[in-house]
């Protein structure tokens, strides 16, 4: 077994395109390349967009002194897509895109047939994807390879130098290569012209933009215009000119594809839609200047002091050194800086020892910070094991780092999702919304085709049916002073392995603006509080002391006693923390896994509990 690990562990390094196999390969596509161009106008007919009037004012505006910038959240999905469409079509130069995921779907096919225009019409496109859970079809990346002279895709981190990565090579890669194969980059960034950029928890894929038929995600984006860029152009030119960042040429299988191909063929890269009416709504509404002033360019928030940080491609290779790891060192420093209150959005609740070690010792001040925590329900997760291992340590959680945990439910009160988007049935909507320019923009759409699913697995059956949500915001305050949004999870796999990235924003106005948002996750038709259950009538300490003691264990965790779990406010109260002496009269009890629909749940959740505690670091 050693020795085919070690030859499993060599071939991975050997399989791994050369340098001068990328080179050759990048010489022979270059000569398969379309290098027509739309338009030959200077600004390569760029559309006018007030949205992307922010970035030359942000710029125009700032000093090295006394740098300028205009801000703006994107809470609801639509909106996200909507501002990186209209972005895309108002680009002059350059578009530079990094992201985890990019799903074969009506968003991610949306987004990319916006890029492949704005390539042909004379806008240089780079766009970065973590080749693991990004396009498989090994013959869409080489029409990609080909398609035009001013669109490059490179796939970061490829298993044995492949595009497409089977089940097989799967489990070979976990089993030679832990650490290599495991670290993503989990980076997502659109950036403008060097002058706009967004990053978020969105990846491309239609359940981040409020378009999944089952299941979406709460999720956030922060539009940064201003000189705050430039450090996201200095991050994305890391990762693009990294070693593992591999041209879609230059892969094994792409390259078999590639040399049938002989020059003068021409190539059309197919753009299906699942639902067609709903993709010409979006289409539409991105080129709506009204739409864009009042549901974007009215949210605009102003403010100075703005940093972009971002792990370094090395990251999980290069543990030892601090430079590789800029945001999760970051991330420590905001931490131990709070003074009163830290309010954290994220969708797995799973801290690293290190992590663990600041909020402990954070609870030990003499005065420790109020921290409040946005999660994920078992009823919400997309990552069930995961919950299952946060489940296992929620006395540690309220005891030992005394945070106020909020679960997010399914089926929130105030979902920021329309339905009708949701269900593809937007006939009569489009009509009704944007008559005509909305037919104009149909015409040009190829006929439905079934499209790829979902990628994510995890999540359990519910007792009530219905489009559920689930959380995926990474995001913090500190004392109302400082905001961050980004891609970080505060868990050990975006401490450890994913490469992660983040805006950070030190103005108060904008970080209360931000708190606004989570805590409203927060309200009880939101999300249920996470307390200590009521203690039993005999016997209490004991039942604690055996639960704490099983909880140390890192197998068999079998106590079925826990020691908190799930209340929801009862009606004509009002919200209460679980540290008010109004909470046991206000609040009541609904089960360790309330809207949870599985036989035995509690045992399947324990299961998990019992054996997952050493999975932690990449869960």
């Amino acid at each position: 077994m050693s020795l085919l690990l070690c030859l499993l562990s060599l071939s991975l390094g050997a399989c791994m395109p050369s340098r001068q196999t990328i080179r050759s390969a990048q010489q022979d596509v270059e000569a398969l390349r379309d290098t027509r161009l739309s338009c030959n106008l200077p600004d390569h007919c760029a559309r006018a967009s007030e949205l992307y009037e922010l970035g030359s004012q942000a710029w125009s505006e700032s000093t090295p002194e006394t740098p300028q910038h205009h801000l703006i959240l994107l809470e609801n999905g639509q909106d996200a897509l909507i501002a990186r469409i209209n972005l895309i079509r108002a680009a002059r130069t350059r578009l530079d895109v990094q992201s985890y995921i990019f799903a074969e779907d009506d968003a991610g096919f949306l987004v990319l047939q916006e890029l492949l225009a704005a390539a042909r019409r004379g806008v240089k496109v780079r766009v970065l994807l973590d080749q693991l859970f990004s396009v498989d079809d090994v013959g869409l990346i080489a029409d990609l390879a080909r398609v035009h002279a001013n669109f490059e895709l490179r796939l970061y981190n490829p298993t044995f130098g492949k595009a497409r990565t089977g089940p097989m090579e799967f489990l070979a890669g976990v089993l030679c290569c832990f650490t290599r194969f495991n670290q993503r980059m989990h980076n997502k960034l659109l950036l403008v012209d060097g002058m706009l950029g967004i990053t978020g928890g969105r990846n491309y894929q239609n359940r981040y933009y409020d378009w999944d038929p089952q299941f979406n995600y709460r999720d956030r984006d922060i539009l940064v215009a201003g000189p705050a860029t430039a450090q996201m152009e200095a991050a994305f030119e890391r990762f693009w000119k990294h070693r593992r960042a591999v041209p879609a040429a230059a892969l094994r299988d792409v390259r078999r594809r590639l040399q049938a191909v002989e020059p003068g063929d021409t190539v059309r890269v197919a753009i299906p839609k699942i639902y067609p009416d709903r993709v010409a709504l979006v289409s539409a509404q991105a080129d709506d200047a009204a739409l864009i002033h009042e549901r974007l360019m009215s949210q605009v928030h102003d403010a100075s002091r703005v940093r972009f940080v971002s792990d370094r491609p090395n990251k999980a290779l290069e543990r030892n050194d601090a430079s590789e790891r800029d945001l999760s060192a970051e991330l420590l420093r905001l931490f131990n800086s709070a003074e009163q209150r830290i309010v954290l959005q994220t969708p797995y609740l799973v801290f690293s020892r290190t992590a663990q070690k600041s909020l402990r010792a954070l609870h030990q001040r003499e005065h420790p910070p109020r921290i409040i925590v946005s999660t994920n329900s078992l009823a919400a997760t997309d990552a069930f094991p995961v919950y299952a291992l946060s489940h296992k340590y929620k006395r540690r959680y309220l005891r030992d780092f005394g945070l106020h945990i909020y679960e997010y439910k399914p089926f929130p009160g105030n979902a920021p999702i329309d339905p009708e988007l949701a269900s593809g049935e937007v006939s009569n909507y489009l009509q009704e919304t944007l008559g005509e320019r909305a037919t104009e923009s149909r015409r040009s759409f190829l006929p439905v085709v079934p499209g790829s699913g979902s990628r994510h697995g995890g999540r359990v059956s519910l007792e009530t049916a219905g489009v559920r949500m689930g959380l995926h915001a990474k995001s913090m305050v500190i004392d109302e002073r400082i905001a961050l949004v980004g891609t970080h999870n505060f868990d050990p796999r975006s401490d450890r392995y994913n490469t992660e990235s983040a805006v950070i924003v030190r103005d108060a106005d904008f970080a209360r603006l931000l708190a606004q948002h989570i805590l409203v996750d927060t309200q009880p038709e939101n999300a249920w509080v996470i307390a200590p259950r009521p203690k039993p009538p005999v016997l209490a300490g004991l039942n604690y002391s055996l639960g704490k003691a099983f909880e140390a264990l890192p197998l068999f965790d079998i106590w079925p006693f826990r020691y908190a779990t799930s209340w929801q406010m009862k009606p004509g109260c009002a919200p209460v923390p679980p540290d008010d002496p109004k909470f046991a009269q206000c609040y009541e009890p609904v089960g360790d896994f309330p809207e949870v629909n599985l036989s035995l749940k509690s045992i399947y959740t324990r299961v998990l509990t019992a054996f997952g505690a050493g999975l932690a670091p990449i869960l």
